[in-house]
């Protein structure tokens, strides 16, 4: 008799923060893919890029979800976004980030959002930056995904007071 573990569940939500409107049937075939049920979002005009749409979509599904939407949309040179999964029972949260310029990023989030470095990686700079306070201030700031941030955010805030959909994953 073999006994199974419960499932951890989260959700998280998934920010198209922009893309031509080509792309976007093949963003909802992969969110699918990794959901297993149909998406349908409503995309609007990205103000922040005329010609490019957005759209946002909440998710709940198994922890480590979040890791397999950012993985799906991976490779698309011409999209902006973020995922976002939240903490559940022992996991720690996460976020994703994605321009065509840096590539992807992900940062551990705590409960309320923010940025969390672990330990391993603090003493990793520490070490590396050998008693220089900017080489330091750089490397946390990478760490911390600072660029991601900064190139994300004029299209985080043209989507204010956007649409949310909430999706689940089938089991």
């Amino acid at each position: 008799m073999s006994v199974s573990m419960p499932r951890t569940m989260t959700r998280g939500v998934v920010y198209v923060h922009s893309t031509p409107k080509a792309l976007c049937p093949h963003i909802l075939w992969a969110i699918e893919g990794v959901l297993g049920t149909r998406v349908a979002v409503d995309w609007t005009d990205q103000p922040a890029e005329p010609g490019l749409v957005r759209a946002e979509l909440s998710w709940s599904g198994e922890a480590g979800t979040g890791a397999r939407i950012a993985s799906a949309l991976r490779g698309w040179d011409k999209l902006r976004y973020e995922v976002t999964e939240e903490p559940s029972q022992g996991c720690d949260g996460s976020r994703w980030s994605h321009t065509p310029r840096l590539g992807i990023h992900h940062t551990w989030t705590s409960a309320s959002g923010d940025a969390v470095i672990n330990e391993d990686r603090l003493r990793e700079v520490v070490m590396l930056a050998q008693g220089s306070p900017e080489a330091m201030q750089e490397m946390i700031e990478e760490l911390l995904g600072t660029e991601w941030d900064d190139e994300l955010e004029v299209f985080r805030y043209a989507g204010d007071g956007a649409p949310v959909r909430w999706l689940h994953k089938v089991g």
